[in-house]
């Protein structure tokens, strides 16, 4: 890894003043751009860490009712804090190992936006906004493609705000050697319709199926998925799955989903 100097703010304020320096990266749990660094595959001269700005971390209910979760949460404080969206707080539970769920952070996983990554797909499943330190985005304005979203340079996610759905669950084939999915699927139901997000699937990253949607939005049952499928041009393919099967996994995890919702 090459050198670089370290800085931790105490304030969004100041991160964003420490960001604003010449090749000045953020770090929030590292647990990808760590490694990134080690393989020389990135050369900040700055990295600034979120992980001391307390006004970034805890999770809460806001007036409209919508769970609030501060980008350098970890997934383990999700786990346990999140009792009003029990299906994300299930999820948070089950990303990678214990050393991850400890180090890693929400606002870090959906900055670097990993095609197979969780929490992706339960934002936008859910509808949830995310809030920077200068705006807020809707999820479906959020994710742009693979590793690609809407921020830009310097912006930071401070929060991210859950609508509470009536009925949700999240379910993953994993891929046993990185724990990340090999394909995921959450269902969230809400007063309005149904929301399905897919990872894990396509070389484009998450995205809405919106064929089930409106499906599960007249029938809420795995009788109305009979039939549907998504086409296998665009999935993923490597050694642990084909484009084919990660579209027949799909199907397969959007119907798990509804059951134990």
């Amino acid at each position: 890894m090459y050198n670089f100097d370290l800085t931790r703010p105490t304030t969004v304020a100041d991160a964003v003043a420490a960001l604003a320096q010449e090749d000045a990266q953020a770090l929030s749990g590292g647990q990808t751009l760590i490694p990134t660094l080690k393989q020389r595959l990135a050369q900040p001269s700055v990295l600034v860490s979120l992980t001391g700005i307390s006004e970034m971390v805890g999770v809460s209910t806001d007036a409209e009712g919508r769970l609030c979760i501060g980008g350098a949460t970890t997934h383990a404080q999700v786990s346990r804090e999140a009792e009003a969206y029990p299906a994300l707080a299930a999820m948070a539970s089950h990303i990678g190992d214990p050393a991850v769920r400890h180090r890693g952070t929400i606002g870090g996983s959906l900055a670097n936006n990993d095609p197979s990554a969780c929490y992706p797909c339960a934002v936008l499943a859910s509808g949830a906004t995310v809030v920077t330190n200068d705006r807020e985005i809707a999820a479906d304005d959020y994710f742009e493609g693979m590793f690609t979203t809407a921020l830009e340079e310097g912006e930071i996610i401070t929060q991210v705000k859950f609508p509470v759905p009536e009925r949700a669950n999240y379910q993953k084939f994993v891929q046993p050697a990185s724990r990340f999915a090999l394909v995921g699927v959450m269902v969230a139901k809400y007063a309005d319709g149904v929301r399905v997000a897919v990872t894990g699937a396509s070389e484009d990253g998450v995205f809405r199926w919106t064929e089930a949607e409106e499906a599960l939005s007249a029938d809420y049952s795995t009788d109305a998925l009979s039939g549907l499928s998504v086409e296998a041009d665009g999935m993923i393919g490597d050694l642990h799955g084909t484009p084919e099967y990660r579209a027949h996994l799909v199907a397969t995890m959007t119907k798990r989903a509804v059951a134990a919702s």
